[in-house]
């Protein structure tokens, strides 16, 4: 029997699905109402209104699919309630670069994951590279522009 892979998120990664697949739902019956304004304007062959009806609800249907999916597999985490000298999902870890110049990073989960408000995936080069690490570690990263090195000045769960 397979086993269903748990997605872990913040409640904030939660809430903005929730959202989107509110949003979502709310615009089917405008789709629906597209398409037979469409349907009454004759020969579907060539009506490209139509189509393109149709291919909105085929994308809105598959996004809502993946949605629920998502949302059915979350597992939400409260930063707030993990400690520890390791770094985790959740944590807030700030990094010394090459140039003792520190950067802050919390480890997300992939729906609220935005790099540049700080926010990385667990599954990122980064956060994989970073999971497991305590204080004092060095991290070596290969990213696009090249390897990068860091290392691990403080975590907190905030």
């Amino acid at each position: 029997m397979a086993t269903v892979e748990k997605m872990p998120m913040l409640q904030m990664g939660y809430d903005k699905l929730t959202a989107q697949l509110r949003e979502l739902k709310a615009e089917r019956p405008l789709i629906v109402e597209a398409i037979e304004v469409a349907r009454a304007h004759g020969d579907l062959s060539e009506n490209a209104e139509y189509h393109a009806a149709k291919e909105r609800q085929g994308q809105v249907e598959a996004t809502i699919a993946d949605l629920e999916d998502k949302l059915s597999r979350a597992q939400v985490i409260d930063p707030k309630t993990l400690s520890g000298d390791r770094v985790i999902f959740g944590a807030t870890v700030t990094l010394l670069d090459e140039d003792d110049k520190p950067v802050k990073y919390q480890i997300v989960g992939q729906a609220e994951a935005d790099a540049r408000i700080g926010m990385i995936s667990y599954n990122s080069p980064l956060g994989r590279a970073l999971i497991g690490r305590e204080v004092g570690d060095e991290v070596e990263v290969s990213v696009p522009s090249g390897d990068k090195f860091y290392l691990v000045d403080k975590i907190a769960f905030l």
